[in-house]
């Protein structure tokens, strides 16, 4: 009886504990001791080693340059033009370097841990000068200005060090010579593709100058089969499984071969996924069994190594034109 009196004594004495603890998790925030500094109320308190956190609810900034609160509108204003004149030569109206070298301030630790341009000052006053960034004749309250607006556009990125929106035009990959990549494409490229087969219309399928280039160097640029009027030749997004499925070819010792797609190479094994949906695999020792791979696009694997910048933008002034 008296073992049954204490563990209920117990029982209730934590669930007392729970309650509390609960209430006090509801309860609404203490107001500031008299005297002390009443901050920005929707800028959370920085946590964790050096201040370089913030809270730990979900959803929590995770680096310095949200750990400021917005600044005031007119200086941004005032500020921007005043980075503009003086610093977008080198740092790039963008912020990721300019003409003459710069460095990228998206990724500069003394930006992200700024807060008002206590850091930027003293540098941009030539404390690395040393280093190639000059001394700039520019009034305290300027560069505060400059400051603000810097972290007013870094607030704008979509990830730490990711490019921010800006009135930046966007980069033209058509700047080669249409003739010169007709000339290239025929002696490099025809082997496998045709301008009126897997390339055809293919400056109107992908009309972006950029995304047109990356495209073709990486091999994606068909539209359809196997090069020059192949199967699916012409047609939009048929065959591209073929094109990009590695296969091989092992040779056993004596003399069967076994075809499929590879699925596992190394020093040890090689495993075939069959036409069958099963897979088999074969132990290796050196050069036993025989393998031979292929792999439609070990062309354009290789292909960066030997593409010079003028061949490339050659070549994709030349697709535009494929409409």
């Amino acid at each position: 009886m008296d073992m049954t009196k204490g563990f209920l004594a117990a029982a209730l004495a934590g669930l007392t504990v729970v309650a509390a603890h609960v209430a006090a998790q509801g309860a609404p925030p203490q107001a500031p001791p008299a005297g002390a500094p009443a901050g920005n109320p929707q800028a959370p308190a920085p946590a964790g080693r050096g201040g370089r956190g913030q809270g730990s609810g979900r959803g929590a900034a995770t680096f310095p340059a949200q750990q400021r609160p917005p600044g005031d509108p007119e200086l941004i204003a005032r500020g921007k033009p005043l980075f503009m004149a003086n610093c977008s030569a080198c740092h790039g109206i963008d912020l990721r370097g300019g003409v003459t070298g710069g460095p990228n301030l998206l990724r500069s630790q003394v930006v992200l841990m700024d807060q008002h341009g206590e850091l930027i000052l003293p540098i941009v006053h030539g404390a690395r000068a040393e280093r190639g960034m000059p001394a700039l004749p520019l009034p305290d309250a300027d560069v505060t200005a400059i400051a603000e607006y810097i972290h007013s556009v870094v607030a704008t990125a979509r990830g730490q060090g990711a490019p921010p929106e800006s009135d930046a035009p966007l980069p033209d990959a058509l700047v080669g010579d249409a003739k010169a990549g007709e000339v290239y494409f025929s002696a490099k490229c025809s082997s496998c593709h045709s301008p009126t087969g897997d390339l055809a219309g293919i400056g109107s399928r992908v009309p972006e100058a950029k995304a047109l280039q990356n495209t073709w160097v990486v091999g994606g640029g068909g539209g359809g089969g196997r090069g020059r009027g192949g199967r699916g030749a012409g047609v939009p997004g048929a065959g591209n499984a073929d094109r990009r499925t590695v296969t091989a070819t092992v040779t056993l010792p004596g003399g069967e071969k076994v075809q499929g797609r590879l699925a596992r190479l190394d020093n040890f094994f090689v495993t075939l996924l069959l036409d069958d949906g099963s897979l088999r695999t074969f132990r290796r020792d050196g050069d036993r069994p025989k393998v031979d791979v292929k792999d439609p696009l070990e062309a354009h694997k290789t292909l960066p190594a030997m593409l010079t910048d003028k061949d490339m933008h050659d070549v994709t002034a030349y697709l535009a034109t494929l409409k």
